[in-house]
């Protein structure tokens, strides 16, 4: 028996929280429960969890934890405590992995494949910018990218807003050539009622997926019977298999994108991407924030049948975080699983305590149209 005694949270830069959980046998568990902007909250959910439900608790009941975490204050899901239980559940996870010298991966019923795909993520600031950047990936060995658009359009998208968007991905398109995959992220910016139309234009440009076309809350309004025959990914938003399910079943969703630190951490990741694969869906993980989490990503990736690619990692602070760290880079496009235990990476506590509480208040950039009126980040 090991039973979870102690735990630390670090908030660290540039926007990231960790989690360190220690057992009864000195077995020590890291997770990463971060919502970008929103590190206090989601730091008192986590004590709230801990102190209210795990301390003194079998550390490797993780599903047992689990549902106590989601269904034991009453109210339940939402950004704040499904990211919350899902740091607490990365921990518990790496505490398995090494309390039994698996990796999570194996832990979960073993690999499905060698290594995993990873895409390059563009962010131009302008058109003139998406040359050099994919030239710049596909020389690094990159055959999948995903361009972010940060173009403002109007609130109902003009003509020109739509000849401009489809602009990046033109010139992508061109000076990558047909053997290199281009994804384009909309982030959400797009209006409802213009989605159809932003759609049937980039279909010209052979895209592997559009992202995020249009917010949450407007995904029921998105019409598969429109003139568009384009893969819809979409799911860094939602936080658990019961909100994937109806836009599942509605065939919404050709690619689902949970994120490990934000979607109920490893055991919820597992249920969303079953119930993926029911509906003929691929998974592909998102993260934007840390290498926990991204370990966290990686042990997943090479787990589930269903998963198809995942991001490449930051490389930002992350040798002062974590000795291994060569072991999360990208090697000709892709990653391998790393050899150690639990989720693969050995977190170096001492720069961790080093930078905790330095430059870590990140908060989401606020836009503004012309007239000062809010718009999507």
């Amino acid at each position: 028996m090991t039973q979870i005694v102690e735990y630390e949270l670090f908030k660290v830069p540039p926007r990231w929280l960790f989690l360190k959980i220690e057992t009864s046998d000195g077995t020590v568990g890291w997770g990463e429960p971060i919502l970008e902007g929103r590190a206090e909250t989601v730091k008192s959910a986590v004590n709230e969890l801990m102190e209210g439900y795990l301390l003194g608790e079998e550390s490797s009941q993780i599903e047992k934890l689990w549902q106590t975490m989601y269904r034991g204050g009453f109210y339940r899901g939402g950004p704040v405590l499904m990211s919350a239980i899902a740091g607490i559940d990365q921990a518990l996870w790496d505490i398995k992995g090494k309390y039994t010298g698996e990796s999570v991966s194996e832990l979960l019923g073993g690999r499905t494949r060698e290594h995993v795909p990873l895409y390059k993520r563009l962010v131009p600031e302008t058109v003139e910018e998406v040359s050099s950047l994919v030239e710049d990936a596909v020389s690094d060995g990159f055959d999948t990218l995903k361009l972010l658009t940060t173009y403002q359009t109007s609130p109902i998208e003009s003509t020109v807003d739509i000849d401009e968007i489809c602009k990046h991905l033109a010139t992508a398109r061109e000076v990558a050539g047909r053997g290199v995959d281009i994804g384009i992220d909309l982030h959400g910016h797009i209006s409802a009622s213009m989605a159809p139309r932003v759609l049937s234009r980039l279909a010209e440009y052979d895209p592997m997926f559009v992202e995020e076309v249009v917010r949450p809350e407007h995904l029921a309004m998105l019409d598969r019977s429109a003139a568009y025959d384009i893969p819809i990914a979409f799911g860094e938003r939602l936080y658990s298999r019961w909100e994937f399910q109806p836009h599942l079943e509605a065939g919404r969703l050709d690619i689902v994108q949970p994120d490990v630190s934000h979607a109920g951490g490893i055991t919820e990741i597992q249920n969303i991407a079953s119930l993926a694969e029911t509906y003929g869906a691929k998974l592909m993980m998102n993260c934007s924030v840390g290498p926990i989490a991204y370990s966290a990503s990686t042990q997943l990736s090479h787990h589930l049948p269903n998963a198809i690619q995942q991001p490449t990692i930051g490389e930002r602070y992350i040798d002062d975080y974590v000795d291994n760290a060569e072991d999360l880079h990208s090697e000709e496009g892709h990653v391998t699983l790393p050899t150690k235990p639990g989720l693969g990476i050995e977190v170096n506590e001492t720069g961790v305590r080093e930078h905790a509480g330095e430059g870590s208040e990140w908060r989401t950039p606020v836009r503004r149209y012309n007239d000062g009126s809010f718009v999507e980040w």
